[in-house]
């Protein structure tokens, strides 16, 4: 295999939120998929600078505050290449394909609809994602647990992880029906962590790092479903990418109160596993809001947290 393409892209919103795809000439590798715009990094250039350039050639804007989103490393049968995706707050001029390319501004929605080379897939799952993840706290009581759920989307949180491990069966899927209907009214997404238990009207299943162990082929739980799931080392790291989930929980990153005996991993340990998996990564243990911009700048999808988030302006 010859040496890895070092490649950028961007993902590129309008004022109405749509997103930006350009298609592939089909003489070039990939030729006639859909893709984000971006391209080759030059010798000697930065990724941010390359994609700043490469926006310029390909579809005549200016880029400005770029932010990481994912990096994906992916084998071809003929080339490898790192995908190092962008996302683009602002830019100015009229986008166009200014190299005869097609373009097309689309729904989020919409982007399952079109082929894309295989790399870009992950892509669209982080697109997807929110930045912060709320993992619930053990429910005392149903009405209080409820109340404060609704306070904490109030706030702004459109993805809620249910963990509810000491309920029995029964309580734990009324109560997990009545937070997706909650969540769902906020147009937010919602993943259970209690599998086997499986509710079809939930947006996906979160495996602990036990059940992960004892799991071997990715749960069938229906087109557009997520499978994610906590992972600790590289050999969770590697079952992870076996059973192709989509999306994981690294932790902890910090010392926690939940977990005082785990020995926490820090930025470098978390980077180091996070560059080992080409999926959305939510960097967990120890963190709040805060701590965003410093998972981003280590390829972290956002944070996930419980007390931070619940707590935060939501103690009744």
């Amino acid at each position: 295999m010859s040496a890895v393409i070092h490649v950028v892209a961007a993902v590129i919103r309008d004022q109405n939120n749509k997103i930006l795809i350009a298609k592939r000439p089909d003489d070039k590798h990939q030729g006639g998929k859909w893709e984000f715009p971006g391209g080759k990094v030059e010798a000697g250039e930065l990724a941010e600078q390359a994609l700043v350039r490469e926006l310029d050639e390909e579809l005549g804007i200016t880029a400005a505050d770029c932010q990481p989103l994912i990096k994906i490393r992916h084998d071809y049968i003929d080339k490898s290449i790192l995908l190092d995706v962008w996302e683009l707050k602002h830019f100015t001029g009229i986008a166009h394909g200014k190299e005869g390319q097609a373009i097309k501004w689309v729904e989020l929605s919409e982007l399952s609809q079109y082929e894309f080379p295989e790399a870009n897939v992950p892509i669209i799952t982080a697109i997807e994602l929110p930045d912060t993840c709320l993992i619930t706290p053990e429910p005392r009581h149903e009405k209080n647990f409820l109340e404060k759920l609704d306070a904490t989307l109030d706030q702004g949180i459109r993805l809620v992880q249910f963990r509810a491990k000491e309920l029995s069966n029964a309580d734990y899927m009324d109560l997990a029906r009545s937070a997706i209907q909650l969540v769902h009214q906020y147009d937010g997404k919602i993943l259970l962590n209690s599998p086997p238990l499986w509710i079809a009207e939930a947006d996906g299943m979160h495996l602990s790092s036990q059940i992960l162990e004892h799991t071997p082929f990715r749960p069938s739980l229906g087109i557009g479903k997520w499978v994610t799931t906590a992972c600790h080392n590289l050999v969770e790291i590697e079952k992870a990418k076996h059973i192709r989930v989509d999306a994981v929980f690294i932790s902890p990153v910090n010392k926690t109160s939940s977990h005082p005996m785990a020995e926490p991993i820090g930025w470098d340990g978390f980077k180091t596993l996070v560059d080992e998996i080409n999926v959305p990564a939510y960097a967990l243990g120890g963190l709040s809001n805060e701590d965003i911009h410093k998972a981003k700048e280590n390829s972290a999808q956002g944070v996930a947290a419980i007390s931070s988030i619940w707590n935060k302006k939501t103690s009744s």
